[in-house]
């Protein structure tokens, strides 16, 4: 569950005219302090990103799935159910089951604390810039 101060600093975003992806980029930021913390772990920084986006779409940013280059098909329908469960009124939304749960955070647990630490975070922050590749400035 998003903390209250997480979901504020995202609707504050959203209403300031903010991309989705700022606003659900609060989401994977307390996702990262979670692991830094010793909450629970992750075994990449992917995945703590991974985990970030998943949690901002179940929370109602309005952040789209991946396009079909950009993630597998497994990927994508995951995200599609999560991004519909996030438009639902709160009322509407079916809770998950405390089981599968508890099984996800003590699977988590287990995990390395390795993938949140700033050498991690700036390796992947690299490799995702080269593969965007250089940007052309004229003028």
């Amino acid at each position: 569950m998003p903390s209250k101060s997480t979901r504020k600093a995202a609707s504050r975003d959203l209403r300031r005219g903010k991309a989705a992806s700022t606003a659900a980029g609060e989401y994977v930021r307390e996702e990262i302090e979670h692991v830094r913390s010793g909450r629970h772990g992750a075994r990449s920084p992917q995945q703590i990103i991974a985990i970030g986006l998943s949690k901002a779409r179940r929370a109602g940013v309005p952040l789209k799935p991946p396009s079909r280059k950009a993630a597998s098909a497994a990927t994508r329908k995951r995200s599609q159910r999560d991004y519909e469960k996030g438009q639902k009124a709160p009322s509407i939304r079916e809770k998950s089951s405390t089981r599968s749960g508890r099984a996800r955070i003590a699977a988590l647990k287990r995990e390395p604390k390795s993938a949140a630490s700033h050498r991690a975070l700036s390796r992947h922050a690299k490799s995702a810039a080269s593969r965007r590749g250089q940007t052309v400035h004229r003028g």
